[in-house]
């Protein structure tokens, strides 16, 4: 993952401006760092500042009640303080119950509470051993590797695996979600390598670096604690725990197997990344509307019949955005042409299939991120139960939702750069400049963004491969089918980002042609539609006019930045509702 440096300043000015949030010092309890740590940004964290979030009943995120992507972004992202819901204990408390009951009868022989793991599955271990059991569990499968995850990810990791223990179905005592809860509301955030996990049985090792952070022994060695993020600064596990205030745990029978089975990570990582998809898809059809303006294009594409004879209502949707951001314009359809390119003529269509696309792997995701995920499970009632082992680690649903959004994804970048090629062609733009720059020749303009462009659309093309149809057996052939999940999430993560790239680049290319489009007619931007006269004065004023040659990549990340903060839409929705009230 790559990333580009946001001034602390500038999103402490963003995050103290929720009314939501107080500043403070820090004492313990809930708080926020104020610093994005979306996929595109990083920060220094130790020159952030903090806040506390107010902890009335509404802001918090409350564990085995339904969570939502949009739950997960705002703990992730925002540090929305969580709780456990009471409701939640009695159903913990029962499953719980039974797995002592086993350990103490020391039969039947169940899997992982008196049982080694995996291809050890028919090994029998005592009540005895039951702890060393799962201390073990955790320090053999804590073998990641590669850059540490954002700390974002981790927190949305965290938050995933305590509401999948919060069903009840996992045999944890209560205090091993507690104190989950209490690494988000401290900010204690371990530091967990990002390639390592097959996707089943779930990830176990970036699960397991948690569990370093989060749990002990006897013998409670530093080195056996992994290493964490607390408020900026890099500290062994025990050492973040302590400075947090958090007791770390002596994991019993069966809770280190709940802790490390599961989809969290991939999850962690497709909800985060579906909730940036929907907000590209929104700036793709914005880019179309501003494309659609620089080369006076034929607006009857999107014309409503046309679109309702569709029948997809995701094309239905992007249609209407672009009618409504080009509505009142006087370039529209200037031109005279029957019909445009593809590329601009049928945005809708592609547009709206990722849309489409969207709305399915969401449902996939809100079910995933809501369900038990680890083995056996527990299923308790009265002094009756049943420990079943079953498949539900098994990340399947995860890794084929996140090839559908990375496909979904890199066909709007895709699409996006065939509309800067045309803008830059003078062949092809409608009779501007060639580049778009005046004196081309001893300016090149535009000429190399849109090669970015080209390169991060190939490069979209490898990662959205499906990683899901790779599957490479593991523990002696007991798990022998596997979906890489992981993989596929990182993989549609880096997609997300260059995409986000590629969208800038266009907006800049549009806002460059419209500036020149104007001029050729002799008007200013009352000649614009209603949202494209307003996402172009607002880039305008973070990207300047390109009169000559300059060093474009600060272009690039600053419209970027207002993609990703969705700076554009502000503009255009106060724009709209100035229209209303007038």
């Amino acid at each position: 993952m790559r990333f580009v440096d946001v001034p602390v300043a500038q999103r402490i000015e963003q995050r103290t401006s929720n009314p939501q949030v107080e500043s403070s010092s820090l004492s313990g309890g809930a708080f926020c760092q104020l610093a994005s740590r979306a996929p595109h940004y990083r920060v220094n964290l130790r020159a952030a500042q903090f806040v506390f979030l107010m902890t009335d009943s509404a802001n918090y995120i409350t564990l085995g009640e339904p969570l939502t992507i949009a739950q997960v972004v705002r703990v992730a992202r925002e540090n929305a303080p969580v709780r456990l819901a009471d409701s939640a204990r009695s159903k913990i408390a029962a499953s719980r119950m039974w797995v002592e009951q086993i350990v103490a009868r020391g039969e039947p022989m169940t899997y992982g509470i008196n049982t080694g793991f995996g291809v050890f599955a028919n090994v029998h271990v005592s009540a005895e051993q039951a702890r060393a059991l799962m201390r073990k569990l955790i320090l053999s499968h804590a073998v990641g590797v590669g850059d540490a995850m954002p700390e974002e990810v981790v927190r949305a990791a965290i938050l995933i695996r305590a509401n999948a223990l919060a069903q009840g179905f996992s045999g944890v005592r209560a205090q091993v979600v507690e104190t989950l809860v209490e690494m988000l509301n401290r900010g204690v955030h371990p530091i967990i390598p990002s390639k390592g996990s097959v996707g089943a049985s779930g990830d176990l090792a970036p699960l397991s670096h948690i569990a370093l952070t989060l749990s002990t022994d006897g013998e409670d060695r530093d080195q056996d604690s992994g290493r964490a993020i607390f408020r900026g600064e890099h500290l062994t596990g025990k050492a973040a725990m302590e400075r947090a205030g958090i007791p770390r745990v002596m994991l019993e029978a069966k809770e280190g197997l709940a802790l490390n089975n599961g989809t969290a990570f991939s999850a962690a990582l497709v909800c985060l990344a579906a909730h940036d998809a929907e907000n590209l898809i929104e700036h793709g059809a914005l880019a179309v509307s501003m494309t659609l303006e620089a080369v006076r294009g034929a607006s009857h594409a999107f014309d409503e019949r046309i679109q309702n004879a569709s029948h997809h209502q995701g094309q239905r949707q992007v249609a209407a955005r672009i009618r409504e951001l080009t509505r009142a314009s006087q370039l529209v359809d200037r031109a005279g042409r029957v019909q445009d390119a593809y590329s601009i003529r049928c945005a809708p269509q592609v547009i709206g299939a990722a849309k489409d696309a969207l709305a399915y792997a969401t449902a996939r995701l809100e079910e995933e991120i809501n369900a038990a995920t680890d083995n056996p499970l527990i299923f308790a009632k009265d002094d009756q139960g049943a420990a079943l082992s079953g498949g539900n680690f098994h990340g399947e649903a995860v890794a084929m939702a996140s090839a559908l959004l990375a496909i979904a994804v890199a066909e709007v970048g895709s699409i996006s750069e065939r509309r800067t090629f045309r803008l830059l062609d003078g062949k092809l733009n409608d009779g501007l400049p060639m580049m778009l720059v005046e004196r081309g020749g001893l300016n090149s303009g535009l000429m190399m963004a849109q090669v970015t462009a080209a390169a991060l659309v190939s490069d979209n093309k490898t990662l959205a491969h499906p990683d899901v149809l790779d599957s490479i057996p593991t523990s002696a052939n007991q798990e022998d089918h596997v979906p890489m999940a992981a993989n596929a999430a990182r993989h549609l993560r880096e997609i997300v980002w260059n995409t986000t790239q590629i969208l800038a680049i266009e907006l800049i290319a549009a806002a460059q042609a419209i500036d020149l489009r104007l001029r050729n007619e002799g008007h200013g931007t009352e000649m614009l539609g209603v949202g494209t006269r307003a996402a172009f004065e607002r880039l305008r004023r973070d990207v300047a006019y390109l009169d000559t040659d300059r060093v474009m990549d600060r272009d690039i990340t600053s419209a970027a930045t207002l993609v990703y903060n969705r700076a554009l839409f502000d503009a255009v929705d106060s724009r709209v509702e100035l229209l209303r009230a007038a």
